[in-house]
């Protein structure tokens, strides 16, 4: 059976969009209070100005430690375990659903972007205000190449 060789792709910002949209799993990686890494496997999309978004609660580690240092990272998987992937580092900042308007809308843009409409948008605006739930938004500053496992080329 043939061995399957790793790839890097480098793309610009708009191909990282394209890659990063359909895909949902991700690894945030953010600092603790001692400097250490908090790893945290959540779901996450792209909003409409080319932010990475996560939803979460203030009380959580990752929004505690986006507040604290915002240089956040985040590796986005694909579905396949062994799928395409890559790593974007950004600047992340933390959005409560009880901030106002402009938070709530920023909610509903990242539940469209992930998964469409929903049935009732003052149900879920609500929801988000009563769960106290929490935006981390994360603007790209730098990512590696879109990633494949496998052997190196002069061992497959």
């Amino acid at each position: 059976m043939a061995r399957t060789i790793a790839t890097t792709t480098h793309v610009d910002r708009d191909g990282l969009l394209e890659f990063v949209r359909p895909r949902h799993r991700m690894l945030l990686i953010t600092s603790r209070a001692d400097g250490s890494p908090q790893a945290s496997p959540v779901t996450g999309g792209v909003d409409d100005s080319g932010r990475l978004v996560v939803s979460s609660y203030p009380e959580r580690a990752k929004t505690r430690n986006a507040r604290r240092r915002p240089e956040v990272s985040v590796v986005v998987v694909s579905e396949e375990w062994d799928g395409p992937w890559v790593q974007v580092t950004g600047t992340c900042e933390v959005l409560d659903a009880s901030a106002g308007e402009e938070a709530l809308d920023a909610f509903v843009e990242y539940f469209r972007n992930i998964a469409g409409e929903h049935s009732d948008w003052e149900e879920y605006r609500r929801a988000m205000v009563e769960q106290g739930k929490s935006l981390l938004r994360i603007t790209p500053t730098s990512w590696g190449p879109v990633a494949t496992g496998g052997f190196p080329p002069d061992r497959a």
